[in-house]
């Protein structure tokens, strides 16, 4: 698979610590994420082509959130974007949606809130560029997974948590963590609706095959 529809996810913020508190979460959940301390940064330094979402904060020196988030309007680069703000009120909500953001999220943030909004942005992301890949870089990705990566994402896209997998195969929860660790490093997919789309996908591939 092309580097280029792996999806990536962005933060920009001039806070270190929530940089990579941010960051760890995020990658503790099988994303690849970038980390920018100023908006200047990250319009240097980010590739348009990579699909995913930009997590983003509204107040930074130099350049805000809601000036970069214009900026890149301007530019046409139609990343989602979440907002984060310590400061925000409803109006600051309307207009950045108005302006195109996906979401509105104040710190300190809630990490179930903000993994689910991230799924989300991605989801949209994908959706908006026609899907992050064909039939047949999805079965080359599958043909990469171990029988033991299939088993736990199947689980996974059934909406069995790591615990309850782990029950189900008579496995501790912290090898399922590693093994679902392992599997999403190689898929970009992420939540429970990606992984059941793309195994029904997988599955009425191979009847096909035996079809015909």
């Amino acid at each position: 698979m092309a580097q280029s529809s792996k999806t990536l996810i962005r933060v920009v913020d001039d806070d270190i610590d929530l940089l990579n508190s941010v960051a760890f979460l995020l990658e503790c959940e099988g994303y690849e994420c970038s980390i920018y301390s100023s908006a200047a940064t990250f319009l240097r330094a980010d590739v348009p082509s990579r699909p995913g979402c930009l997590i983003l904060d509204e107040q930074m020196p130099e350049m805000t959130g809601q000036e970069l988030l214009s900026e890149l309007n301007r530019r046409e680069y139609m990343l989602p974007v979440i907002f984060l703000t310590a400061h925000g009120d409803i109006d600051m909500a309307v207009r950045t949606m108005i302006d195109g953001a996906v979401d509105f999220q104040q710190k300190p943030l809630l990490p179930e809130k903000l993994l689910c909004s991230v799924a989300r942005a991605v989801q949209i992301d994908l959706d908006r560029r026609g899907g992050a890949v064909d039939l047949k870089d999805e079965i080359l990705m599958f043909n990469k997974l171990t029988p033991r990566e299939e088993e736990v994402c199947r689980l996974v896209a059934d909406g069995l948590i790591n615990k309850q997998i782990g029950e189900r195969l008579g496995i501790s929860k912290r090898t399922v963590d590693h093994i679902r660790s392992s599997a999403l490093s190689k898929l970009p997919f992420k939540t429970a609706m990606q992984l059941a789309s793309f195994f029904n996908r997988i599955d009425a591939f191979k009847e096909r095959q035996r079809s015909g």
